[in-house]
């Protein structure tokens, strides 16, 4: 099976286990996904399967094009109205490359219940943030003059050594909107039929969101 799966953050809930402790969750819409092209060491010199999620009637030409093998396979299973998947993305497969084929279906079941996974998605974006918002500085005094200067990021370099701003000075600026991995969440519940996984925990971004679940690089024992 191939390790990753795309989804769509749907929300989050609570369920309660068997002793009666609730559990918060988020429910994520995992595929399911087709494959749309297989990368062979022959060919790209590599190896790694690509899957789509989600159709989408509003794709361009090349993008159609690229997909034109897994459309014509699936002839009527994509609706008169779409014409592809909206969201690509390539995986690593623990089979044989040779195993996987075009138009291949891959849901859910590619993970177990409480199995570790890697959840990556774009973070909520947050507009422009001051330095307080962004990286949690705890602003200047309000004394000896300084009424004005409560959220003020302060000075921001030395004087005549080095005499510039050095790289990577934390200041105010575009907050959110950023790629984010969070590792080691616990996959709580999976529902194949209706193709849901039930993730324990907040994941990345907003409801609706793209989010690309990968089991776990580093799993915690």
């Amino acid at each position: 099976m191939v390790n990753a799966i795309l989804g769509k953050k749907l929300g989050m809930t609570q369920i309660f286990n068997e002793k009666g402790e609730a559990i918060p969750v988020t429910v994520v819409q995992a595929g399911p996904c087709k494959v749309v092209d297989v990368r062979t060491q022959d060919k790209n010199g590599y190896e790694a399967v690509q899957i789509g999620f989600e159709e989408s009637a509003r794709l361009k030409k090349p993008q159609r094009g690229h997909q034109k093998e897994l459309l014509r396979i699936e002839g009527e299973g994509i609706s008169a109205k779409t014409y592809g998947l909206k969201f690509l993305r390539e995986v690593e497969a623990t089979n044989p490359i040779a195993d996987y084929k075009v138009g291949d279906e891959i849901g859910p079941d590619v993970f177990k219940e409480n199995e570790l996974v890697d959840v990556t998605g774009t973070s909520k974006g947050k507009g422009f943030a001051g330095v307080m918002k962004r990286h949690n500085f705890h602003g200047g005094p309000k004394t000896h003059g300084q009424s004005d200067r409560r959220r003020a990021p302060g000075s921001i370099g030395a004087g005549t050594t080095p005499g510039r701003v050095v790289k990577g000075m934390r200041m105010a600026g575009h907050m959110g909107q950023d790629r984010v991995t969070v590792h080691n969440l616990k996959v709580v519940k999976i529902d194949t039929e209706n193709n849901l996984i039930l993730i324990r925990g907040a994941v990345p971004g907003s409801d609706g969101g793209l989010l690309v679940i990968r089991k776990a690089v580093k799993p915690v024992k």
